[in-house]
């Protein structure tokens, strides 16, 4: 090792660099390659005297960074309206995936529209999850404040169409364009506080962001209720309009971003645009809607043998090929930059929300099928048995982001998650029609504690990891990678409890024609067989559902090789003690 003095200096300040920082690093967008290049200097021919340069250069700018720390970052009042603008923004999204469960009977009253029913959700969805990638490239190359802002106007013309609708078409239009919206919003709200907040802190804030997500699992279906029968189901369309004016009025006067002013924005309009990857994009877009068409459609609609349904599958992966080889093509300028999908704590963060999000839905999802089919509830009591797991999820979110921001490391929190949720998802895969009140609410604890302590964990490992002008990128790229979980889980989990329930209907009630269970309502079992017949056909329906949740379960233990290869990094700037 050399003992040249100003190597040693570079050396040190590289190290003070990577160290507890509670301001903007001023050399952190700068690619890891170039850094390692400028610190090599030593070897080139005019040696010390580059390397002296280099230092003083550092120096200057670590002591600007440090002087500047309180200058780089909001705080006090703007930034706790931001924060309230950001926590409210999130909500809004939550709540209205919740708001509407309690809706669609009366929806679909008025427009005599229950075939309908699936679409209400997947015109959302659809747009929400093809959108995705493509915020996360608008975030790098447009104003993080006026895309945000833009996310927002669109969720809330979205609301206004649903919100007016005289027909069941102009709904499910109505539901695609606030998806397109809503794409935007939660992404955005986690870049925001990255550019507000200290790497050291970031985790508190954004647990309190997403717990967001548990406040809306329990007010949603209870607002919903009282705003449907009380007012109309249009309010909760409606409420949806306030909201995102409080939100569009604290974004637009308080929100500053000196971190993102900084850049050169003198690149032409034409040249932005381009850097969108429009091929890519034209590509992925169609690619998903058929994947998700044919997740929706197969087994229900359609047969999975159906095709149609072959077909969508087929177009889905000759595009999504397509789409790899259009993103190598283009390297730094691709919707999906190789080298930050190829980075290490990504991928493993990819992998790990991708089977945590899968999981996470199936259970969601089936839950309230559970109390509805076997213990007789309604939809609304069924709601209300769903709380232990959101209050268990949104206490999670929020004790791993303050541990994390006191301890530094949020891989631990990965495999508690893993252990957590394969307990509690094992558990409620044991549930029986006899099974006690203590039995399923500690059970829906056990498992809403793992996904909460996992769930934010790697969008804050991509945040540890890249360079801030990466970080939209790997956010969007994660919480893509959730949502598609999410939409390709539940389906296998619909079908891995359709195949269980024909197949143990046509077994032990020989009399029962399997498709009429299928197609009647999870309450109305009582009216298929006689009364004889009540506990025989409620096992059945269990099992089938047991079935389902052991997909749940598998998916849960699947975390455990994202959480394996995550790299042991601190958000306090700590060099790494581990790795798997």
């Amino acid at each position: 090792m050399s003992n040249d003095p100003h190597i040693t200096m570079e050396t040190s300040l590289s190290s003070r660099k990577d160290g507890p920082s509670d301001g903007y690093e001023m050399d952190q967008a700068q690619p890891y390659e170039q850094r390692d290049r400028t610190e090599s200097a030593s070897s080139s021919p005019i040696g010390p005297m580059a390397v002296t340069v280099t230092v003083t250069e550092k120096a200057e700018a670590l002591s600007d960074a440090v002087d500047g720390d309180k200058d780089e970052y909001p705080h006090g009042l703007p930034l706790f309206l931001i924060m309230i603008s950001l926590c409210l923004s999130v909500l809004l999204v939550a709540l209205d995936n919740t708001i509407l469960v309690t809706a669609i009977p009366k929806i679909t009253d008025a427009f005599k529209s229950l075939n309908d029913i699936g679409w209400y959700g997947s015109a959302y969805l659809l747009t929400t999850c093809s959108l995705q990638l493509f915020y996360g490239k608008l975030y790098v190359i447009f104003d993080i404040k006026f895309v945000f802002l833009a996310a927002i106007s669109v969720f809330e013309l979205g609301s206004l169409i649903c919100g007016v609708a005289k027909n069941s078409i102009t709904l499910i239009a109505g539901r695609a364009v606030a998806g397109a919206g809503a794409a935007g919003i939660l992404s955005g709200a986690m870049i925001i506080i990255a550019h507000c907040v200290p790497l050291q802190k970031r985790p508190v804030y954004t647990g309190f962001t997403l717990g967001m997500y548990g406040i809306a699992s329990v007010v949603g279906p209870l607002l919903g209720g009282v705003l449907t029968d009380r007012v109309s189901w249009r309010w909760c369309f409606y409420i949806n309009l306030p909201i995102g004016a409080v939100v569009i009025a604290l974004v637009g006067v308080f929100l500053s971003l000196p971190l993102q002013n900084d850049r050169d924005h003198s690149t032409p309009l034409r040249t932005r645009l381009m850097n969108l990857d429009p091929i890519g994009t034209a590509v992925f877009i169609p690619a998903i809607v058929c994947l998700l068409l044919a997740l929706q459609l197969g087994g229900s609609t359609y047969p999975w043998s159906s095709g149609r349904i072959i077909a969508f599958f087929v177009v889905f992966g000759i595009l999504f090929i397509a789409f790899i080889g259009i993103q190598i093509w283009r390297d730094e300028s691709a919707t999906v930059i190789p080298r930050i999908f190829m980075n290490r704590s990504v991928a493993s963060g990819i992998w790990y929300g991708f089977f945590l999000g899968g999981s996470f839905f199936i259970f969601i999802y089936y839950l309230p099928t559970w109390f509805q089919a076997i213990q007789s509830t309604t939809a609304t009591v069924s709601g209300v048995h769903l709380l232990p797991l959101s209050f268990s999820q949104m206490l999670g979110v929020m004790i791993s982001g303050i541990l994390t921001t006191r301890f530094g490391y949020y891989t631990p929190f990965m495999y508690l998650g893993v252990v957590f949720m394969s307990i509690g998802a094992g558990f409620l895969m044991t549930l029986q029609p006899d099974s006690s009140t203590q039995m399923w609410i500690g059970y829906q604890i056990i498992y809403g504690l793992g996904s909460g302590f996992g769930f934010q964990q790697p969008t804050i490992a991509a945040q540890a990891v890249l360079d801030l002008k990466d970080i939209p990128s790997g956010v969007a790229l994660i919480m893509f990678t959730q949502l598609l979980g999410g939409a390709i889980f539940v389906s296998v989990g619909q079908n891995v409890f359709t195949n269980k329930l024909v197949y143990d209907t046509a077994k032990h009630l020989p009399g029962v024609n399997p498709l009429q269970i299928i197609q009647t309502g999870a309450t109305e079992l009582k009216y298929l067989v006689p009364p004889g017949q009540l506990a025989e056909l409620l096992s059945v329906y269990n099992g089938a559902l047991g079935q389902a949740f052991m997909v749940g379960t598998i998916l849960a233990a699947m975390t455990v090789v994202g959480a394996v290869t995550m790299e042991w990094k601190s958000v306090k700037g700590k060099d790494p003690v581990a790795t798997a």
